[in-house]
């Protein structure tokens, strides 16, 4: 009968690589306090956190950004929607461990990767919706609602939704919507349907560029055809809805530029100018979904890209210009 070989006292090359996975294993299963935090803090995803952004919209075009009562509670409501949105990528993870371990970027991910324990991360999920719902208690009733429903929806998004094709889209968009709405209910500002009708397809017009951003990685063979919604879309009517949601998001902008209120209230027959910002970061954003299907996210990879940021800076300078005539009222 054949010896079997003694690993454990095996000396040889081969049993290197062996003990070195071994080692990276025990790491992970027993991370440090600097390790964990920073898995922490990743999993809380706050590069997204941009996003909220949209809670402060009703603010900067009411002409009250200088208006500091205004801007602090548009503040307060910032950071409860960062809290809620941590505690849904948090939930997110946890569901999407299993096929995150088998993705070649997100198996990174903390949860993914065991950095943070899937008991831990639920844990964590909890004290993040219980900590911005605490906050949401300062705000207006309304408000703390308008949370709830943004935090319902994103775990029927989480659970079902992204499961559905076109259904999941729609339901980013409707994140975006309520947070704009929520935006309005702490300040006290009645949110136009310009506003609204912008917000919804601008956010449509990235979701269905994220889903061709990620056909494209398929195609590449870079990923494994994971998200099941995935399977009803195709490159032909993805290409249809970016161009019918990004002309429409362009159109709705320019008739609210162009509208008689609009024009007296900013006292300026300029503001349609701005447009071109906008199309100018459409153009961009659809160039990195085409040229750089590696990345995790297009979304997360226009946030880094240089043109793009200078872009979008170059246009909120100029509309804060405008829409507050270079002098900025302190206060009513």
């Amino acid at each position: 009968m054949p010896s079997v070989p003694n690993t454990a006292d095996d000396d040889s090359p081969r049993s290197e690589p062996v003990l070195a996975a071994a080692e990276r294993a025990a790491a992970v299963a027993r991370p440090s306090p600097f390790r964990l935090v920073r898995g922490i803090v990743r999993t809380m995803r706050p590069h997204q956190w941009v996003k909220n952004v949209f809670v402060l919209a009703p603010v900067v075009f009411a002409k009250d950004l200088f208006v500091w009562n205004l801007l602090l509670r548009a503040g307060g409501a910032f950071l409860v929607f960062c809290f809620l949105a941590a505690a849904v990528y948090t939930i997110n993870d946890v569901v999407d461990a299993p096929a995150d371990r088998v993705h070649p970027l997100k198996r990174y991910r903390p949860i993914a990767s065991g950095v943070v324990p899937i008991p831990m991360a639920k844990v964590l999920a909890v004290g993040f919706f219980l900590v911005a719902m605490g906050g949401a208690l300062f705000e207006p009733p309304l408000f703390a609602l308008v949370g709830l429903l943004y935090f319902i929806q994103n775990l029927a998004y989480s659970f079902k939704l992204k499961k559905i094709a076109y259904a999941d889209v729609a339901c980013i968009a409707l994140g975006f919507v309520l947070r704009v709405v929520a935006g309005g209910l702490a300040t006290g500002i009645q949110v136009s349907a310009y506003l609204l009708a912008c917000t919804l397809l601008l956010a449509l017009f990235l979701g269905f560029g994220k889903r061709s951003h990620e056909l494209n990685a398929v195609a590449l063979s870079i990923s494994k055809k994971q998200r099941a919604a995935l399977e009803a879309y195709t490159a032909e009517a993805l290409g249809r809805a970016l161009v019918i949601t990004g002309g429409a998001s362009i159109a709705a902008y320019i008739l609210y530029t162009l509208d008689p209120d609009t024009r007296q209230m900013f006292h300026s027959d300029w503001l349609w100018l701005t447009a071109v910002n906008p199309v100018l970061g459409m153009l961009r954003f659809l160039h990195l979904v085409r040229t750089r299907p590696k990345a995790e996210s297009p979304t997360q990879e226009m946030l880094r890209d240089t043109p793009f940021m200078v872009n979008l800076l170059v246009w909120v300078i100029v509309v804060v210009v405008i829409v507050y005539e270079l002098r900025p009222a302190i206060g009513h």
